[in-house]
């Protein structure tokens, strides 16, 4: 691909010729390959078939990374990543507030595979210098974060894991490729749950690993023994959905916008989490950071009943996944975050009232109208 063009890279990159003269890649079914004339060996639990292949060069074009690996689904992504570039005996240091699926997985694994690590208690950056020790080998980082929208000031991480010769990594999901480069701010690693904006039609499960080549190669020999790779009928489903991902993240950015604009001057509103408020603590390094501030946002209804409320939208659906074309919205402390004690969330800051929109492609005055009817009706 010779275009820098975000739009161009999500219908053309990395796309393979059809020898009939097919405009789509082809799938590849065979998991079975001849190398008999060739020094690679093509499987799918090597994370290199055709497929897989297409997809890696594409996000790694809109990520401005070297390579990548596509797995079967963001945990896979998450889990992988993690066990690959750490050891028994290894420390590293995650910020406040990051994903419930991410938390349970350190909680609950890596004592056993002897991995220390720090959850920070904020995300000041003296308290991660304070954090770090002689065997730190990572700081694990999402911003923006789920589901409270926290914003990390990416270049400042990225010099600090530079100066300690420490890995840099960032879940990059809620922002998605078209928002955010964390590479261009000196981050080593993206991840992405490809299940939500990447695949963007709530029909895909799926992950995404982008890095320079080393780190991939060490996070590659881990994945060929976990097995999390995906088949190629999925990656031709999600080859297909980031092709209108530009164009979907720039509709649900301005439709996230004015509802975040609209509940924030709601009465019946008490708080709003979005990083395009003036307001939010990160909007400054927001600014500097993002080329478009998102299509999530968390609020919490006044004096209401979130059950209720979400019972009475109409439009607006009740589902645990997030960055589809279609607008949805859940209770953190019921879904994403369940497995954290009632006290690890309000450490955190998520309250049982606490409500997460992700802002679809609809008219943004029908979404408008919906919750100011979910409001009115549950008085």
């Amino acid at each position: 691909m010779e275009s820098d063009s975000k739009q161009t890279i999500c219908v053309h990159g990395g796309q393979r010729q059809d020898e009939y003269g097919g405009i789509n890649t082809p799938i590849y079914t065979s998991t079975a390959y001849d190398y008999s004339d060739s020094d690679e060996r093509l499987y799918p639990r090597y994370f290199n078939t055709p497929n897989q292949n297409v997809l890696v060069e594409k996000l790694s074009n809109l990520e401005h990374a070297e390579t990548g690996l596509i797995f079967s689904s963001g945990m896979a992504a998450v889990s992988t990543a993690l066990l690959g570039l750490l050891s028994k005996g290894d420390h590293i240091i995650f910020q406040q507030g990051i994903y419930g699926g991410t938390f349970n997985f350190i909680v609950r694994d890596f004592d056993r595979f002897g991995i220390e690590y720090t959850l920070l208690p904020d995300n000041d950056l003296r308290s991660i210098y304070r954090s770090l020790l002689r065997n730190t080998k990572a700081i694990y980082v999402e911003s923006p974060s789920n589901p409270l929208l926290t914003i990390i000031d990416l270049k400042e991480i990225g010099a600090l894991c530079k100066a300690e010769n420490i890995i840099s990594i960032i879940d990059n999901t809620f922002a998605s490729p078209i928002n955010q480069n964390p590479i261009d701010f000196g981050i080593d690693v993206v991840i992405h749950s490809a299940t939500k904006y990447l695949g963007g039609h709530s029909d895909i499960c799926a992950g995404a690993v982008l890095s320079n080549r080393e780190l991939i190669d060490r996070i590659a020999a881990t994945a060929l023994n976990l097995g999390g790779s995906l088949n190629a009928w999925m990656c031709h489903l999600l080859e297909r959905s980031l092709k209108t991902l530009a164009i979907r993240m720039t509709k649900q950015n301005e439709n996230a916008l004015k509802i975040a604009e609209f509940l924030y001057d709601d009465s019946d509103t008490d708080h709003v989490f979005y990083p395009g408020l003036p307001d939010h603590p990160g909007y400054e390094v927001a600014l500097r950071q993002m080329s478009g501030f998102g299509g999530m946002m968390s609020f919490e209804p006044k004096g209401k009943d979130v059950y209720r409320f979400q019972k009475s939208l109409k439009l607006i659906k009740s589902a645990l996944s997030l960055g589809g074309a279609e607008s949805t919205i859940c209770v953190p402390a019921t879904t994403s975050h369940r497995h954290l004690t009632p006290e690890q969330r309000k450490k955190d800051g998520i309250s049982d009232k606490l409500l997460r929109l992700s802002v679809g492609i609809e008219d943004v005055t029908d979404l408008i109208e919906d919750l100011k009817n979910a409001g009115r009706s549950i008085r």
